[in-house]
């Protein structure tokens, strides 16, 4: 205020700014200067803050990283024969049977090359049973002595060349059968159905580079994750034991899909310093798509009767994390505190910290070493 004052230049008002002044600075000298800011503070009554003690309990251990959910299975749906889309059986976007009908092309020039390929075979038939009835008939005579070797041997050259070209026209019918039967082309494998490529109407040819649609294997689903290297040994130690469960939480999930690991690449990312990983899970209820980026968190084992203390009681400051511990004066202390695994809410406190020490929780930003406080269940959230 004497600054205030003295910057407006009001004679009048000098002498009380300079009498306001020193009994400031005479208020200061009395009660504060010697005090830390945390009882500068208490001077305006306690901070209100809420309070947890610390506390030992079973602690899941996990190793934390950013993945993307991935279909177990892709099929890029081609055409396998040339002609014109007659039918589109599906809806883009719709869930799909392994077996569902998708497209069919024009299929009478396959039928017609069928029914050709059919006569063409019942011809050779006919042909391979005069061929054998003419041997029968000259294997008699030679039996009997009225030709010779070389004349019935021509005739049982002909019932192999018979024999041969039947069986060739039967591999055309079921060349031909297989042409008709691509004609309809369907789902290979149970998943939802993309975005259509080619629509009815339109000529495609066997094995375009673009295919006609592309459907993707949901159930079950995988999750593509890294994690350093430096946690390898520990997690092929632990699957060894048995399964590892695998947490996979997307953006604005009330709760996490839970799955289990699968996959572990057969080599580490030299440039990266990880190595990849994979969970499985079932995902009947579709919360996980993929392309989709999640949080992914490993769990390793379970951690008995670890100090915990819940994580927005921990503070970071220039020399790291700490909290505040409230005295048995009411006072609090800033603890510097060493962390370890996070599980849900709870954070470890591997050391700072024993057990059923009281941290504040609530109320921090008005804190500092010293300062007094009172514990209130309506206290300020920081």
């Amino acid at each position: 205020m004497g600054v205030l004052f003295a910057a407006t230049r009001n004679p009048s008002a000098e002498p009380a700014a300079k009498t306001s002044s020193a009994e400031a600075s005479a208020g200061k000298r009395g009660s504060g200067a010697a005090q830390p800011g945390g009882a500068r503070r208490g001077a305006q009554g306690p901070v209100p803050v809420r309070i947890v003690p610390a506390a030992r309990q079973a602690v899941a251990v996990r190793v934390q990283s950013v993945g993307s959910a991935e279909a177990s299975a892709t099929v890029a749906v081609k055409a396998r024969v040339d002609g014109q889309i007659v039918d589109v059986g599906f809806r883009e976007g719709a869930p799909v049977r392994a077996g569902d009908v998708l497209f069919v092309i024009d299929p009478r020039p396959f039928s017609a090359a069928l029914h050709q390929a059919q006569a063409n075979h019942q011809r050779d038939l006919a042909q391979l049973a005069q061929a054998r009835r003419q041997e029968a008939r000259y294997l008699d005579l030679l039996e009997r002595g009225f030709v010779s070797k070389e004349a019935h041997a021509q005739f049982r050259t002909g019932v192999e060349t018979a024999a041969a070209a039947a069986r060739a026209s039967e591999a055309q019918v079921e060349t031909a059968r297989l042409q008709l039967e691509y004609t309809t082309i369907r789902a290979p494998i149970d998943g939802y159905a993309g975005r259509i490529q080619v629509q009815k109407g339109n000529l495609v040819k066997a094995n375009d580079a673009a295919p006609l649609v592309v459907v993707n294997q949901v159930h079950p689903i995988l999750v593509v994750f890294s994690v350093p290297e430096q946690v390898l040994a520990s997690v092929r130690t632990h699957l060894a034991a048995g399964p590892l469960e695998v947490e996979a939480v997307p953006q604005n999930a009330k709760a996490p899909a839970r799955g289990a690991l699968v996959f572990i690449d057969n080599a580490v990312d030299p440039a990266t310093g990880t190595i990849k990983l994979k969970g499985q899970f079932d995902n009947r209820d579709d919360a996980l798509w993929p392309g989709q980026f999640v949080s992914a968190r490993l769990k390793l084992y379970e951690q008995k009767d670890a100090l915990t203390v819940p994580a927005h009681a921990v503070q970071t400051g220039p020399k790291g994390q700490y909290v505040f511990v409230v005295k048995t004066d009411q006072s609090v202390e800033l603890r510097p505190v060493r962390l370890g695994s996070t599980d849900g809410d709870h954070v470890v406190i591997v050391q700072g910290l024993v057990a059923d020490e009281k941290v504040v929780t609530h109320g921090q930003l008005r804190l500092t070493p010293g300062a007094k406080v009172v514990v209130r269940d309506d206290g300020p959230r920081s």
